[in-house]
């Protein structure tokens, strides 16, 4: 059939989005099982671990979420002879779940707990307690005979500070402690040491780091570490006393934004060889063999998202997506060659789902990366000579990263005639420490010029209507789209998903996490106070003549409703078309089904008014 872009019909709901491709959130060989933790979004977004048996392993309304530095992650792990050990989301206490049994609390109510790892036997820790007369974090030891369910003290804690911490590590003696550690006044990819200590002592060591990422101990003293002296992260090697040397340096990242605790970005195997992950726009698994050389994984369809979550022998388990499959888990063994799909990782219908194609445009300070993804419909195609309207994507972070992956979320889009560009603007991770530290003072230039090249690239190529382009994107990309919006002249509608409208306001509101990330962002207040305000897109909301359609969760802490609220306060004065949504119980990130219903339907209406169509929203 012929039909004009945006109105083709197209089986995908936002009911079935909201179903699809659930968030894999980490993997463990468990006697002969795997589990993996998996959201659901149609119990509000709760994670669950299950297992290759077929069995749900913590039923509802247990949730496995940690808010340690509000992102939480590595919120569940488990012994190997299936106990399994997790954070609740509700009152952040740790809790043991026996098989037969029910949950029972290992530690007390008050601090949050995150970055669990059972090594030899112990529960290791990340623990944080924001309460006015503690304020610090610490990496601890959980008793697992629940001695401090109801006191703090029974737990054994190995290392306390004022600043952050993340990825502990227990030497094979159980002698030593590693970890990552980094002050409140810089962010973790800025930079990031190693730490050593002995077990109950207070002499640590540390090891010369730029951005130190996840320590594996191979030894009693020896160490593997990421880390990019060079400007990628790549892996090193150290013994204790000695120097580091890096293990197969590539022009390519193992490593990422620490935003969450759970990150595992390689597995060391006990025969010497190193599965990794490495990221040069689009994610590739690769074999390190114990002579250092490197062999990609060309088996495996990842090229997103991977996560190199447990290793086993020869086995492998390595969650992701990729340009021809949704979401997944695969066990990899690695002497047969065998792949097994443990769950999810279906094959994407090519009729239907955009293979998403690595793009490269000319922006004032280099290339901008991005992934297109064009309308795409076996049974529909538009009036000769109509170019599609596009959805510019703006990820959050802003140091942050996405790779392209089929994505029917995106095809809920593409399938009704609407292209999607989605952008890696300057200061997202993926390509390296100069790329990313473009941003650095620029937030709301850099970012905003960059998405700005990468839509006109797209009207300059004749793959895009000039006059409905739209620019969407939540928390830090939310920034973005408000920024752009401000600018004028490219954008003609956008979507903010609680995003930022008012530095000085994000500065006084914001979490402990990112207290400080606006000094390398913007500059540091009082000095740059005159910055925050000339950028702040709330102090120019005059300037903004397009449609906006802003959404915000009522429990968001890192964005706060009073940034959407000040915005749309100020397009309501002017008269500026505008829709404002505020989804009770949501927090940072839209979570359960009936928000991403509506919050998708909403904005497919929002475009159909704006550029001129009649959408399908589906049944």
């Amino acid at each position: 059939m012929t039909a004009p872009h945006g109105s083709w019909p197209s089986p995908f709901t936002a009911q079935m989005i909201a179903q699809a491709s659930p968030r894999i959130d980490g993997a463990r060989f468990v006697g002969d099982e795997v589990w993996w933790g998996e959201s659901v979004p149609a119990e509000g977004g709760r994670v669950t671990v299950r297992s290759s048996s077929g069995h749900e392993i913590l039923p509802a309304p247990w949730n496995a979420r940690s808010r340690v530095h509000e992102y939480g992650g590595g919120a569940w792990t488990a012994g190997a002879e299936g106990t399994l050990f997790f954070v609740h989301g509700a009152d952040q206490r740790v809790y043991r779940l026996s098989h037969g049994g029910a949950p029972e609390p290992l530690t007390a109510a008050g601090p949050s707990y995150g970055g669990l790892r059972l090594q030899h036997g112990r529960l290791l820790a990340v623990r944080e307690d924001l309460r006015p007369e503690q304020h610090v974090r610490a990496i601890v030891e959980i008793p697992l005979d629940g001695a401090a369910a109801d006191d703090e003290g029974a737990g054994r804690t190995l290392i306390s500070t004022s600043g952050f911490v993340a990825h502990p590590a227990l030497s094979p003696d159980e002698k030593r402690l590693a970890w990552v550690q980094w002050s409140t006044v810089r962010m973790p990819w800025d930079q990031a040491l190693l730490h050593v200590a002995p077990l109950g002592g207070d002499d640590i060591a540390s090891t010369p780091t730029r951005a130190a990422l996840q320590p594996e101990w191979v030894s009693d003293d020896e160490l593997l570490y990421l880390d990019d002296p060079s400007g990628r992260w790549n892996l090193h090697r150290v013994r204790l006393g000695d120097a580091a040397t890096p293990i197969t340096p590539a022009d390519a990242d193992t490593g990422g934004g620490l935003w969450v605790l759970g990150n595992r970005w390689y597995q060391p195997l006990d025969d010497g060889r190193i599965v990794a992950v490495r990221t040069n726009g689009a994610d590739e698994i690769v074999l390190i063999s114990a002579d250092g050389a490197a062999v990609e994984l060309l088996t495996l369809p990842i090229t997103a998202g991977a996560s190199v979550d447990d290793a086993r022998g020869s086995r492998v388990l390595i969650s992701g997506a990729g340009r021809t499959v949704g979401t997944g888990l695969w066990c990899v063994d690695l002497d047969d060659g065998t792949i097994t799909t443990v769950t999810g990782g279906a094959e994407a219908d090519a009729a239907w789902i955009p293979r998403a194609r690595p793009v490269t445009f000319d922006g004032p300070r280099g290339p901008v990366h991005a992934f297109d993804y064009p309308p795409t419909n076996p049974d529909a195609a538009a009036p000769a000579g109509e170019l599609p309207p596009y959805i510019v994507m703006v990820h959050g972070g802003p140091t942050a990263h996405v790779s392209g992956a089929a994505s029917t979320a995106y095809a809920y889009w593409t399938s009704r005639g609407i292209g999607v560009l989605d952008v890696n603007y300057g200061g997202s991770t993926g390509y390296g420490r100069a790329y990313r530290e473009r941003l650095g003072g620029q937030w709301g230039i850099v970012d905003v010029d960059d998405v700005i090249a990468a839509a006109r690239g797209m009207v300059e190529a004749g793959l895009a209507d000039p006059a409905r382009i739209a620019i969407r994107g939540g928390s830090a990309g939310g920034w973005t789209v408000l920024c752009a919006l401000v600018r004028g002249g490219t954008f003609t509608a956008g979507i903010s998903r609680y995003g930022v409208a008012d530095l000085r306001m994000l500065a006084a509101e914001t979490h402990d996490f990112e207290a400080r990330y606006l000094d390398g962002l913007v500059g540091p207040l009082p000095e740059a106070e005159s910055v925050y305000i000339e950028r702040s897109p709330l102090s120019h909301a005059d300037r903004i003549d397009v449609p906006v359609l802003l959404q915000q969760g009522s429990n968001d802490r890192v964005v706060p409703p009073s940034q959407s609220e000040a915005i749309r306060d100020a397009l309501a004065a002017r008269g500026v078309p505008h829709e404002y949504l505020l989804f009770e119980g949501e927090g940072h990130g839209f979570r359960a089904a009936e928000t991403i219903i509506a919050s998708l339907e909403a904005e497919l209406r929002f475009l159909g008014r704006t550029f001129g169509f009649e959408p399908e929203l589906g049944s």
